[in-house]
């Protein structure tokens, strides 16, 4: 593959206890006809997963003193959050684009490009 992409699926934040079986049934069935497709498309799927919710997240940053200042979630601020992702292989931009059109969300999702660093 000549490229990669990041697919950051964003939804409404969640709850994995609130979901019922049959919504575990229809979503792994959506993402695995995504699947079907990125592979029918020549692509990959170099990597991915599910996230836990918000309340799971910890906020990391810098603090005055040089010291990390670390901040438990869910962050009052945050109403649609990252909960999943697909690191996908293809062959350019608009391939890559194609395929994040097609990844199931109840949001929406955002594609990136991965910088490719010589030599790492």
């Amino acid at each position: 593959m000549a490229e990669e992409f990041i697919v950051m699926i964003v939804e409404p934040d969640w709850e994995p206890a609130n979901v019922t079986e049959e919504q575990w049934a229809e979503s792994m069935k959506s993402h695995g006809a995504f699947a079907q497709a990125v592979a029918a498309a020549g692509a990959q799927i170099l990597g991915g997963d599910a996230l836990q919710p918000s309340r799971t997240a910890v906020r990391i940053t810098p603090g005055k003193d040089g010291k990390p200042v670390f901040t438990d979630g869910p962050f009052s601020e945050t109403k649609e959050v990252v909960s999943g992702y697909y690191k996908l292989g293809v062959r350019d931009a608009a391939q890559a684009r194609e395929l994040a059109a097609l990844c199931p969300t109840s949001g929406w999702v955002e594609l990136y490009p991965v910088l490719q660093i010589e030599g790492m």
